[in-house]
This record gives C-alpha cells, sequence and structure tokens, in this order.
C-alpha cells in the first residue's frame, strides 16, 4: 500500500528561509543611508579596557542611543561618583550632566547588579554594573 505524504517544511528550512527574507530587509535598509550627522543612533560601546576604571566594581556593559560613546563613558563616571557620596550601596538621586538616571538592582549580601538608564530628551545611556560590598 503507498501512502500520500504532504510536503510540509521542516523547522531548520524555516528558520534558514526567514534569516534569507531577514538578510534581504537588512541589506535594503543599509544601502540608503541617513542624512544628518554621520554617528549611528544606537551603539553598543567596547569599554573592556576601562571597566574597571568608571566607579564601580565592573561596569559590564555601555549602550548610548544619540550621544557618542566618549560622551556615556563620561556620564558612566559621573553617575558613580554622584552614587559613591552616600557609600558603596548609595544611590544618586540628582541629575547628573542633565541626565534623569533610574537604576534597577538585585544581588546578595556581598554584591549587587545594577542596570541604569539615563535620558535627555531623545539621548540615552544604558549601562550595567557590578559593585563588590
Amino acid at each position: 500500500m503507498i501512502t500520500f505524504r504532504p510536503s510540509v517544511p521542516s523547522l531548520a528550512a524555516l528558520a534558514v528561509a526567514a534569516a534569507v527574507m531577514a538578510s534581504f530587509v537588512v541589506t535594503a535598509g543599509a544601502a540608503t543611508p541617513a542624512p544628518g550627522p554621520t554617528a549611528s543612533p544606537a551603539a553598543n560601546c567596547n569599554i573592556n579596557s576601562v571597566s574597571r576604571k568608571l566607579g564601580p566594581t565592573y561596569v559590564t556593559s555601555l549602550k548610548v542611543f544619540n550621544v557618542s560613546c566618549a560622551r556615556g563613558v563620561s556620564l558612566v563616571r559621573a553617575f558613580h561618583k554622584c552614587r559613591m557620596v552616600k557609600g558603596k550601596k548609595g544611590r544618586c538621586t540628582r541629575t547628573v550632566q542633565g541626565y534623569r538616571c533610574a537604576e534597577k538592582r538585585g544581588g546578595i549580601k556581598t554584591q549587587f547588579s545594577g542596570k541604569v538608564t539615563c535620558t535627555r530628551g531623545r539621548a540615552s545611556v544604558v549601562h550595567t554594573y557590578t559593585q563588590f560590598t
């Protein structure tokens, strides 16, 4: 007896097709550069060489939107200087370089990690850090 099985694409084949289609969309968008400044509106900044020199034990990531990485690093330093006035577990409750910053934390008794989002108009700087107590 012969049975008929309809052709159903595998999940892997669908994933490959979706990736190919996404690459066409990305390529089409990259063909026309946006007018205005050459700095990209969003950037993941490479902070490997300064991650332990910005205030807390470690700054683990830095992402900037509509602002330069250099400005982001400067803001991170200023934020942690403000925070450390109240001790290692302190919080910065004022504006820093004209940015309003919000912080979320979690951790254990000997260390904590935080995610800080600082905004000023359309510009924003987001960084994560770990502080040993």
